[in-house]
């Protein structure tokens, strides 16, 4: 379980990097430009966050609430009509989202089963 707990972050660290670089290599505005630099790096620190640690569960709800807003920035920012970096948000909030929600249901478990999780034989 850990092991897949660290590919979730390590997959939202990348997804943050990728959406936080991207304005070097897409056509944007100040604002397109500043909403994927932002929430880019945000979801990188949420993941980051996380690897450092586990136990942190607020760190994947800061995940998906970035996920969400990455998704609804071309249209709350304006800049739907740079169509690479629209699409780029509304790629990378999606898979972030996903990402986060694939990772609460083991922290769930994990903070409801602790010690209780060890059957006695």
């Amino acid at each position: 379980m850990k092991s897949w707990n660290r590919m979730q972050d390590a997959v939202a660290v990348v997804l943050g990097v990728f959406a936080a670089l991207s304005p070097i290599w897409l056509t944007t505005n100040d604002r397109a430009m500043w909403s994927l630099i932002v929430l880019g790096v945000l979801v990188a620190l949420a993941g980051l966050a996380h690897m450092a640690r586990p136990d942190m569960a607020v760190a994947d709800y800061a995940m998906g609430v970035f996920g969400v807003l990455m998704f609804i920035s071309p249209w709350v920012m304006n800049f739907h009509a740079f169509e690479g970096a629209a699409w780029t948000a509304w790629v990378v909030g999606v898979l972030t989202v996903v990402v986060a929600v694939s990772a609460m249901p083991m922290m769930s478990a994990r903070m409801h089963h602790g010690d209780h999780g060890v059957a006695a034989h």
